[in-house]
């Protein structure tokens, strides 16, 4: 916190206002098929960005990011997309969310964002900047509004000014988390859970594996309106289970029913079938705390994210291979004893791993002959689940 209020003070000689933290996070299983109002598990992480921020007497918006040593700056009255702002989009936006949806900012902002984990890494970086900049704001000019409208805001600040998809789960983790728990978002019904994560003597690492994203395939082809009735034939009401659906599992119905689309598109949407499955699995395991089970399923969604979604790489797939070698369990294979999968867009960059503790050390000399081998430098990060965003500081 005193680098946080020193930075905001050395650059504009007063001292914020109002500070805000807001966590990191990552998605443990089903980030991939929310166009099919299906369910996504996330754990927001201790790594975390503080939003810092003061009054202007004029109009103006200045925004200053130390660790990237970069400074924007805008008018309240023009706000503008500009594609060499970058990240200081994600605050103009929220800006835009707050005056579109008719709340009064009345005056200039002096922003600090102070982040040890950049943008360009993943881990929810950039939605952690629009939180904390929409609850810095609110406390700035005591605006009344509740957090379901502070998610209205993020959502007209993604829409409307940055054109890209709201996820409503990078907004509820970064928002609603608790610490100790893991986040699980219900798409169909625009609602959350949370889970509690009781893994003991298992640590969680974080793996930006530095390897270039190449886009293999567009996503954007997964969202056609004939996939999602192709996907609807095949869901069952089922009372007792979580969200009251669950998809046809009998092959012979669903060849039927996914005959009439391309090789390719059948097996990512097989894959959206499994990847719900692999869901509802997870938490189940997570409330009966049975780790074996939960590791199964993570490791199964990693299978199905390789190859039937076609997202991961042979450096991704080769950390994770050393993983479950170190990991497994020579009695019951069924069970291991660690687990981990990509995570993020895909075609390559991040992954996590959950194992035990006795085991992070041997996994991390095999990161050190990942970057040997492959000639990636990647990042490890040891991390912790984390409470949402929060105000850590006001004046």
């Amino acid at each position: 916190m005193n680098e946080v209020l020193q930075a905001h003070e050395n650059e504009y000689s007063v001292k914020p206002r109002v500070v805000v933290s807001t966590p990191g996070r990552f998605h443990l299983i089903g980030e991939h098929s929310w166009f099919f109002r299906d369910k996504t598990i996330s754990m927001a992480v201790n790594l975390p960005v503080y939003i810092a921020a003061s009054c202007r007497d004029d109009n103006s918006l200045f925004f200053n990011f130390p660790q990237l040593k970069e400074k924007k700056r805008c008018s309240l009255t023009v706000l503008k997309n500009k594609k060499e702002d970058k990240w200081a989009n994600a605050l103009k936006a929220v800006i835009y969310g707050f005056t579109s949806g008719g709340f009064n900012i009345t005056g200039g902002i002096d922003f600090t964002v102070y982040s040890d984990i950049l943008p360009s890494a993943g881990f929810g970086i950039t939605t952690a900047i629009k939180v904390g900049t929409a609850l810095a704001v609110r406390k700035l000019f005591d605006i009344k509004c509740s957090d379901a409208e502070i998610l209205q805001v993020i959502e007209r600040a993604n829409k409307r000014f940055l054109q890209i998809e709201n996820h409503l789960a990078d907004n509820f983790t970064a928002l609603y988390s608790q610490k100790g728990n893991l986040l699980l978002t219900n798409y169909g019904k625009f609602s959350y859970d949370s889970i509690p994560f009781n893994f003991e003597g298992k640590k969680i690492l974080l793996i930006d594996a530095k390897v270039p994203r190449i886009n293999l395939w567009n996503e954007e082809i997964m969202q056609e309106p004939e996939n999602v009735l192709l996907l609807g034939e095949l869901k069952e009401h089922k009372q007792n289970a979580y969200g009251g659906w669950v998809y046809e599992e009998n092959p012979t119905e669903v060849n039927e029913v996914l005959n009439v689309v391309s090789e390719d598109m059948r097996r990512r949407l097989m894959c959206i079938i499994r990847e719900h499955k692999a869901v509802l699995e997870a938490r189940d395991a997570l409330i009966t705390n049975s780790f074996g089970k939960f590791a199964r399923y993570v490791n199964f969604s990693h299978e199905s994210m390789r190859d039937l979604y076609e997202i991961s790489c042979p450096e991704i797939d080769w950390i994770l291979k050393r993983l479950l070698e170190i990991t497994q369990n020579a009695d019951d294979v069924r069970n291991p004893f660690g687990c981990g999968r990509i995570t993020g867009k895909g075609f390559g960059r991040c992954l996590y791993a959950v194992l035990p503790e006795e085991n992070v050390e041997e996994f991390k000399k095999k990161i050190t002959e990942f970057e040997r081998i492959f000639g990636f430098h990647p990042v490890c990060y040891e991390v912790e689940s984390s409470d949402g965003a929060h105000v850590v500081e006001q004046a």
